[in-house]
C-alpha cells in the first residue's frame, strides 16, 4: 500500500469510511499485554482496542468453542439495530475458505466483532491485501490474524501438483503457484503437507507485517500481525511462532 499522498486523500478516506461503516492461545501463549478492553462499540460488550486485548478475546472465544460453552454473542435485535449506524470490529481474520473453519464460530464471536477475509490457503492478492488494509487503516482494527488449519486442501493440492508436475484446472493453478514457494522440502508425504501449512501461514504473516502502512502501525504498538493454526481434530487454535 505505497500510494503517494495527494491533497484530496484525506477527503477520499473520510468519504470511504463514511460509506462503508455507516453514518454515525490463543491460549496463554498469545497474550501480548494486560491492557483493558475499550468500550468503543455500538454494542453493550466492551470492545478490545489493543492487540493484546483482541488476542485475549479470541482466546476466550476459542476456549468456549472447543468446550461447547458458546455464548453466541452480539446477535440480539438491539445489537443488530445498533450496527446499522456503524461497525467497530476488533480483529481481521484472514482464513481459508474451508467450510469447517468459519472464524465467527471458531472464536465464538457475533455481528460486528470480526472482519473476515477468506481465500483458499490464505493466498494474498490485491483484493485480499486491500480488504485487510481497509480494516486496519480505516477502521483502526488492532489485530490481523492469519489462520491456517489442519488438513488444508489448497496446500495439499499445491504440494501434490509440484511433486507430480501436473497442471491444476482453471484458476486453481494460481493458488498452487502462490503456495509453492512455501513448501517444506525437508519433510516427505503427509508430513510435508502438514509442515507446509505452517510455513505458508508464516510466509503470509511476514508479508503482511512487511506492508509499509501496516508495518508502521506494528512499530507503533497499534497493531499485531499474528499467525495461528486451527486443529480440526481438537477445535483448538494455537499461535505459530513467527
Amino acid at each position: 500500500m505505497n500510494s503517494q499522498a495527494t491533497p484530496d486523500r484525506p477527503v477520499r478516506r473520510t468519504l470511504l469510511r463514511a460509506g462503508l461503516t455507516g453514518a454515525a492461545a490463543l491460549g496463554t501463549g498469545l497474550a501480548l499485554g494486560t491492557s483493558p478492553a475499550a468500550a468503543a462499540s455500538p454494542t453493550t460488550r466492551p470492545r478490545p482496542d489493543t492487540p493484546g486485548a483482541a488476542l485475549r478475546e479470541l482466546a476466550a472465544g476459542n476456549r468456549r468453542w472447543r468446550t461447547f460453552r458458546e455464548q453466541h454473542p452480539d446477535e440480539t435485535p438491539a445489537t443488530r439495530q445498533a450496527l446499522v449506524s456503524g461497525q467497530h470490529p476488533f480483529a481481521v481474520i484472514l482464513g481459508c475458505i474451508d467450510s469447517r473453519v468459519p472464524p465467527e464460530l471458531v472464536f465464538d464471536q457475533g455481528l460486528g466483532d470480526l472482519m473476515t477475509v477468506r481465500s483458499a490457503g490464505e493466498v494474498l492478492d490485491e483484493a485480499v491485501l486491500g480488504s485487510i488494509a481497509y480494516g486496519v487503516l480505516e477502521l483502526g482494527i488492532p489485530l490481523v490474524l492469519v489462520l491456517g488449519h489442519q488438513s488444508c486442501g489448497a496446500v495439499r493440492a499445491a504440494v501434490e501438483a509440484e511433486e507430480s508436475g501436473a497442471q491444476l484446472p482453471a484458476h486453481i493453478q494460481y493458488l498452487a503457484d502462490q503456495i509453492r514457494p512455501n513448501i517444506d522440502h525437508t519433510k516427505e508425504g503427509d508430513a510435508r503437507i502438514d509442515a507446509t501449512i505452517d510455513a505458508n501461514v508464516r510466509a503470509v504473516r511476514a508479508r503482511l507485517a512487511a506492508e509499509p502502512d501496516l508495518a508502521a502501525k506494528v512499530a507503533g504498538g497499534e497493531l499485531a500481525v499474528v499467525g495461528a493454526r486451527y486443529e480440526l481434530s481438537s477445535w483448538r487454535v494455537h499461535r505459530l511462532a513467527d
